[in-house]
């Protein structure tokens, strides 16, 4: 399925701890020429548990305001909408993103907590289950180091691999391919396929600086690693052999560890990744 033309990038935004989601959110929402859709779910239960019910409502359009307050600073030419829904935040995000182009959220807390993450957390359902890429955006800032995207050859992960190239032009970065191999394969023939493989999708973007590398080890344990000095890493929800799960155990384990933001390329990730531009959406207004 085909994102459509004026498809946003989507923010699930729970408190103000999300911010940082906006920012990063906004610069990929301009980049791709999108719109950007900030989207706050508001608890009623909470709401009247609270001293009194107008607090909580009041909270929740201030923290839309500051979100596309900040968002206009980040992107000054920014299509921004806010919306405030009275529903569940993980069934409401999974169904909006089947029409979304991107849905951007934060990580719960999961990035160098040191312990063990439920799989009902929030991003990790989103991972499985959205019918888009998402973003997961870290709390701490990442480092100015390479785009990095890890390939295992499965055509989810050339998927994965296009939508890295267009991230390292857009983001005037170098593209680290990575491929983890087991310790009996033929590294110099995986390393034809893989740059074989970046040869299919480099096309207009062949002026972005590449490396391929192929290690032996653990392709989890691998890419955690590398990804500390990356500034984005990209992987598929999963590979497409019979049997695995939505969410491949790669994908999770980058979820859990990696200390940089996350980006699992799914669903509409298959529709082009730029368009001819954004019909505008309305302006939010507080």
């Amino acid at each position: 399925m085909a994102a459509p033309a004026d498809a946003a990038v989507l923010v699930g935004l729970g408190s103000e701890l999300d911010l940082p989601v906006v920012e990063q959110a906004a610069q990929e929402a301009a980049g791709h020429g999108r719109p950007l859709h900030l989207l706050h779910m508001f608890d009623w239960r909470a709401a009247f548990a609270a001293d009194t019910v107008a607090a909580p409502r009041d909270q929740a359009e201030e923290l839309i305001t500051r979100a596309a307050q900040l968002a206009h600073q980040t992107e000054p030419g920014l299509t921004v909408r806010g919306e405030i829904v009275e529903s569940a935040m993980l069934a409401t995000l999974i169904r909006r993103s089947e029409v979304a182009f991107l849905l951007a959220v934060g990580d719960s807390g999961m990035a160098g907590s040191g312990q063990s993450v439920p799989a009902g957390t929030p991003a990790v359902q989103l991972a499985a289950r959205a019918g888009c890429p998402l973003l997961v955006v870290r709390r701490e800032p990442p480092p100015p180091g390479p785009v990095l995207v890890g390939v295992d050859g499965s055509p989810s992960s050339h998927l994965a691999l296009r939508w890295a190239v267009e991230c390292a032009a857009r983001r005037d970065a170098r593209l680290l391919a990575l491929r983890v191999v087991e310790y009996d394969e033929d590294t110099d023939a995986v390393a034809e396929q893989l740059s074989e493989a970046l040869a299919q999708h480099t096309g207009r973007h062949s002026s972005v600086p590449i490396e391929c590398r192929v290690v032996r080890g653990d392709p989890a344990d691998v890419l955690i690693d590398t990804s500390r000095s990356a500034q984005v890493a990209l992987v598929a929800a999963r590979g497409d052999e019979p049997g695995r799960a939505m969410l491949g155990a790669v994908a999770q384990s980058l979820l859990y560890h990696s200390p940089a933001p996350v980006v699992v390329v799914r669903g509409l990730a298959e529709a082009p990744l730029t368009g001819p531009g954004a019909r505008p959406a309305r302006d939010h207004q507080p």
